[in-house]
């Protein structure tokens, strides 16, 4: 009996070290795994932009405000890099994270020569992002436009009033979270959001006009709210040239005097060390392989839940959807 009890001491402390063991060695992966992400990212220091180059800058899916994009763009702005080429892929997202976005951007055209490359898309606010450049280029086949803004609930009424299920409310005011979605919406609360709409449309008709220099009929033309092809767009003169990255080169060249032949590096919007979805990635694949795989699945879980979270967009929309077929 004391052999046994002895052999089972044993086992458990040979257990305990093997666990710590494996934890040292997941930690030391990760570390690894970081370094090789910081060495990766051109949007570290300036020590490590490479000079005499110019940046690629993505911007793709749904715009909302990001600060970390803005810091990220303000390193650009102190990099050596000689000239930035965004790329815009985006059916726009918040009004307010769109504004920010064209904001960041105009702050960084004052300091380095700057050029859109519009591939599928820039409508909505992926086209307030676009008008922060002097030359906007554009695929024949890109859609370019969807200038408006939307506010958009849902209402419930009429399947509660089925399921016999009625909200109560306590309220200071009668606009006062309106519209909530459980009853009809009241004409003042209809009015106040459509004001809401108007003012958010007027300042980016506004910016339309100014950015592309364009009369009263043309505007009339383009803001009602559809897309346009590339050659439409420029035709209406929302976009500059049709093209590619090369086309955005040769303007770079030949407009602002930037030297020929020079690279474009990708530059990454992710913060150095962030939220690099490789990262996780192999953090999780490493934890897994050392036996810890509840660890491995919460680092999982906590990708889906970021990813989850994204798709939420909340107040006013500069944003193009097609509608859903039947």
């Amino acid at each position: 009996m004391s052999l046994d009890s002895d052999v089972i001491v044993d086992r458990r402390r040979i257990r305990r070290k093997l666990t710590f063991w494996r934890i040292m060695a997941g930690l030391v992966t990760i570390a690894a795994i970081v370094a090789a992400g910081a060495i990766a990212t051109t949007s570290g220091p300036a020590a490590l932009t490479p000079s005499g180059s110019i940046a690629r800058v993505n911007i793709e899916g749904l715009i909302r405000s990001d600060q970390k994009r803005v810091e990220a763009l303000e390193r650009l702005e102190k990099s050596s890099h000689a000239a930035v080429i965004v790329h815009i892929n985006s059916p726009g997202g918040t009004t307010a994270g769109s504004e920010q976005l064209y904001e960041s951007l105009m702050r960084l055209k004052a300091k380095k020569p700057l050029v859109v490359v519009v591939e599928g898309l820039a409508a909505s606010g992926g086209y307030i992002s676009a008008m922060a450049a002097d030359h906007i280029v554009a695929r024949q086949s890109s859609l370019v436009g969807s200038i408006g803004v939307l506010f958009q609930y849902p209402n419930f009424t009429e399947l509660m009033k089925t399921v016999g299920v009625k909200v109560e409310e306590v309220k200071s005011s009668p606009l006062k979270a309106a519209p909530n979605g459980f009853e009809p919406t009241s004409p003042e609360a209809r009015a106040a959001l459509d004001a809401l709409v108007k003012d958010s449309y007027a300042w980016f008709r506004g910016l339309v006009k100014e950015r592309r220099g364009m009369d009263e009929a043309l505007l009339e033309k383009v803001a009602d709210g559809r897309v346009f092809t590339g050659r439409q767009a420029l035709e209406l003169k929302l976009v500059d040239q049709l093209g590619d990255e090369k086309a955005a080169v040769e303007w770079l060249v030949a407009e602002k005097k930037i030297k020929k032949d020079l690279p474009v590096r990708d530059y990454k919007l992710n913060p150095q060390l962030g939220d690099l979805t490789f990262l996780r990635t192999a953090a999780s694949i490493a934890f897994d392989a050392l036996g810890l795989s509840s660890i491995a699945r919460q680092i999982e879980q906590a990708g889906v839940a970021q990813a989850v979270d994204r798709l939420a967009l909340d107040g006013m929309l500069a944003l193009w959807r097609p509608a859903a077929s039947n």
